[in-house]
């Protein structure tokens, strides 16, 4: 049984955490394998918008601690970040698509970090995030000492990752940690119509509104400006530009093709 399940359904790419019986905790294999299916999805045209979640009862328990305690299995840290990690951060930000986490269980770690990676994060109502990396003497890793503060302050980032307190997934929402929070039992009906939805729109300008979010974190304004600028005039020159502009005349529900 393969740790990652894949599949390609009404232009979402659909890519699964599938080690349940750990909570979906990353070993090398699976690390490589998430990492393959993310380049899929940035190069196939026919996707438009990715959903990574987990299967069973958890998203993602972040690293496999048997595989880091077991000699012969044993990447060493610097691989483990260097080929694991920090290559799927990069791989979820460079995608010019939304990125959609479902979060269905426990994102814990490195688990939590690549949600927060995400564009749009949704969870189920008994999922929980978990800054765990102070429980066993490391530092948060995964993006998530640049994410989190970006998301909810530097105060309450910093005491979540000394503290390594669980977040309810209520809490994340209201926090800003999240978009939404979902039933367990509607979760992935309601995936489905948000990356649907996304699906459908121009996709050309979602990834270009993407490049600007990832430029905004180190731009000055006046620098975000010009990026801005160079963007929209590139936007306004794509076919979905034209199609949107003709369904708001016409009154009538624009069909973007993501050109």
């Amino acid at each position: 049984m393969s740790s990652i399940q894949f599949k390609i359904a009404n232009t979402i790419g659909w890519i699964t955490l599938n080690r349940p019986d750990v909570f979906n905790s990353f070993n090398r294999e699976m690390a490589l394998l998430l990492q393959d299916k993310l380049d899929v999805c940035e190069t196939n045209e026919e996707i438009r918008a990715v959903v990574i979640t987990g299967s069973g009862r958890a998203f993602c328990a972040g690293q496999d601690l048997k595989e880091v305690t077991t000699p012969e299995l044993n990447p060493g840290f610097k691989k483990i970040l260097e080929e694991h990690y920090n290559p799927i951060i990069q791989r979820i930000r460079a995608i010019e698509k939304p990125v959609i986490a479902a979060v269905n269980g426990v994102a814990a770690g490195a688990g939590a970090n690549i949600a927060l990676a995400c564009d749009v994060v949704v969870a189920s109502e008994g999922a929980s995030f978990i800054q765990a990396f102070s429980k066993i003497g490391l530092v948060p890793d995964s993006g998530g000492t640049f994410f989190l503060p970006r998301l909810i302050g530097f105060q309450k980032a910093s005491a979540l990752m000394m503290l390594g307190d669980k977040v309810s997934a209520e809490e994340a929402e209201k926090l800003g940690m999240i978009y939404k929070v979902f039933s367990s039992e509607d979760l992935n009906a309601e995936v489905t119509v948000l990356a649907e939805t996304l699906a459908q729109m121009p996709t050309k300008a979602l990834g270009m509104t993407k490049r600007l979010l990832n430029q905004s974190m180190s731009n000055n304004l006046s620098s975000q400006l010009g990026i801005e600028s160079k963007l929209q005039i590139e936007a306004a020159q794509s076919e979905d530009y034209a199609e949107g502009v003709a369904a708001f005349v016409a009154k009538r529900k624009p069909v973007f093709k993501g050109k």
